[in-house]
């Protein structure tokens, strides 16, 4: 029977946030990546601004390979507790939601972005033109 894994607190992870002792959360699973940080191929310090975070979003954006998703393993400390798992969620559920409300509300906004510059350079047109109409009956 498979041993059940150390439960943690974000709060836990939260203490390990520097170079002696680096603590990353992804995927709801905590690693220790202290002893990586010298190795890892985008630098150490990519690492160190992680630590003692939920860096799920910044390890997938980057697009890690699957070698590097097996490398983790050896990094494994252990999974968030399932009420951190259940407030992880909902903040990343707000988040959702925010960013599409932003989306529609920008959706909405789109056609009337561009009324402005196009009017000005309306207005413009037709002030340049009776310039020179103004002009061409002086002379």
């Amino acid at each position: 029977m498979a041993e059940e894994s150390k439960r943690l607190t974000l709060a836990e992870v939260a203490e390990h946030n520097d170079k002696k002792s680096s603590w990353i959360v992804i995927h709801e699973k905590v690693y220790d990546v202290t002893k990586f940080a010298e190795e890892h191929p985008g630098g150490e310090e990519v690492l160190f601004e992680q630590a003692g975070k939920d860096a799920t979003e910044a390890f997938e954006d980057v697009g890690h390979s699957t070698d590097a998703r097996d490398l983790m393993k050896n990094f494994f400390v252990g999974e968030l507790t399932e009420e951190d798992k259940k407030n992880a969620k909902k903040v990343k559920e707000r988040m959702f939601a925010t960013d599409k409300s932003l989306n529609e509300s920008n959706e909405g906004g789109n056609w009337s972005s561009w009324i402005l510059p196009v009017g000005f350079a309306v207005a413009v047109t037709v002030l340049y033109r009776y310039y020179l109409s103004y002009q061409a009956q002086a002379q």
